[in-house]
């Protein structure tokens, strides 16, 4: 079994180089600049906005906010800095999101960090600082803030998550300090209705409509799911645009991405996991939503660009990796994503290498290698899987400890039972006539 891991590792690694089909348009580093202790990342969270006819892009450091103009890409620059309140080698972690002219800055280390709020309507001429204050909290891990009920949601700040009015941009108000899960590590609010990652927790779906500055009802828990395919950390996830196909990231080397039907939240469905294709431990980190396209940021891997308009069989279309040294066992390599901008540029950070402006425009190879390594569908699944398969002739499939529970010649689309097998994470193979050309996970429900 070790054998044919490693013969699908090297086939896949092959493959992948010859897959970097997005266009690196700009790369900014600044050596000068120190890394984590913790990480030896230099860089964290990036962000995006456009003002005053100008794409504007926005990435953390141990320094601070770094911005850049980004319009002339390929000539793109930097030009505004604002300071963190806490600096140095003990930053790992800042987080960014704008509304009405102002970004607001946070960073979970440091006993002197603030919540920043930078006036952001001069740019590209300059910035400005109005607001640099530990009153409300000193510390948050995350920001989301929902633009249509001018509300700020700080995850794993004061306490699980703490949420503020903005109806005065530039001095929120505490409305609720919500405690009904001991921790919440990302979320994504769309008018009042709150899609929480909770870490070991799982997945929450919260309803916040009816709270004001006068205090009214408390939330109401609309779907929790913490029991799901691949398991992990439950790190941050993204809702399509309307609102029915929710993406999951779980923080774990080697798990998978998890695309949700949570069109009902009475009957929250995983309808596909999937991965870079890159490596056994491979790991996304953060994703956003974009029509019906997915950008992640993968660990290692770089940007990951998936069609899901079939959620049920996501494509990956497009990819670029940022970070070249291949240990995927660490926490190393591309952090955040931004695909918003009118350009269709795509801003991508990297802990180490620092900003990408990439261009997605034109993926050339990357349908051929569909047709080259399809992969069963449905992933998971109760009792059948489907093969649609060119080059391969037959499929194998094994238990965890190596056992091979399956063997079947395949035509070009082959339906196999799976309905004997016990429910569990499996193992397939799919061969041609001389090699192993494709392995990865399936599950059995």
């Amino acid at each position: 079994m070790k054998k044919i891991l490693i013969l699908f590792l090297t086939i896949t690694t092959i493959i992948c180089s010859a897959q970097q089909n997005a266009t690196q348009l700009f790369n900014w580093q600044d050596t000068t600049l120190v890394g984590s202790w913790a990480y030896d990342n230099t860089y964290n969270e990036c962000w995006g906005f456009e003002v005053n006819n100008r794409e504007i892009a926005v990435i953390g450091s141990t320094a601070g906010t770094h911005f850049f103009d980004i319009t002339d890409p390929v000539n793109s620059i930097e030009i505004a800095f604002v300071e963190g309140a806490y600096t140095g080698q003990g930053v790992i972690h800042r987080d960014y999101h704008d509304f009405q002219g102002y970004l607001y800055a946070v960073c979970d280390e440091g006993s002197t960090s603030t919540l920043q709020i930078i006036d952001i309507s001069d740019l590209p001429n300059s910035v400005n600082t109005v607001y640099d204050s530990n009153q409300l909290f000193t510390k948050s891990h995350n920001i989301f803030i929902d633009t249509a009920t001018a509300k700020l949601y700080a995850c794993a700040s004061n306490t699980a998550m703490d949420i503020y009015s903005l109806l005065d941009p530039i001095n929120p108000t505490l409305i609720y300090s919500y405690t009904d899960v001991g921790h919440v590590h990302d979320a994504y609010v769309k008018n009042d209705t709150a899609y929480l990652n909770c870490g070991n927790q799982g997945f929450k779906i919260v309803d916040f409509h009816y709270l004001d500055l006068a205090g009214g009802m408390a939330p109401v828990e609309l779907a929790s799911l913490t029991s799901y395919p691949d398991a992990g950390y439950n790190h941050s996830g993204w809702l399509s645009d309307d609102g029915n196909i929710y993406a999951m990231q779980d923080e774990n080397h080697g798990a998978d991405v998890k695309i949700l039907d949570v069109s009902d939240f009475n009957n929250i469905s995983v309808l596909s996991i999937f991965n870079s294709g890159v490596d056994s431990q491979s790991m996304a980190h953060n994703g956003i939503i974009k029509n019906n396209m997915l950008y992640l940021a993968y660990y290692h891997d770089g940007l990951r660009v998936f069609d899901i308009s079939d959620p049920t069989n996501p494509t990956q279309t497009c990819m670029y990796d940022t970070y070249l040294p291949n240990n995927h066992s660490s926490y190393k390599g591309a952090w955040g994503v931004y695909p918003y901008l009118s350009s269709g540029n795509i801003i991508v950070s990297d802990m180490q290498s620092g900003l990408f402006i990439l261009d997605c425009s034109s993926p050339t190879e990357i349908n051929q290698i569909k047709s080259y390594n399809n992969m069963p569908f449905p992933n998971p699944t109760k009792e059948d899987i489907t093969i649609q398969s060119e080059k391969a002739n037959f499929f194998e499939l094994f238990n965890l400890i190596g056992m091979r529970v399956k063997k079947v010649k395949l035509d070009n689309i082959t339906t196999i039972s799976l309905k004997e097998l016990p429910a569990g994470i499996y193992l397939y193979n799919l061969l041609n006539d001389k090699e192993v050309i494709a392995t990865e996970k399936i599950i059995k429900k």
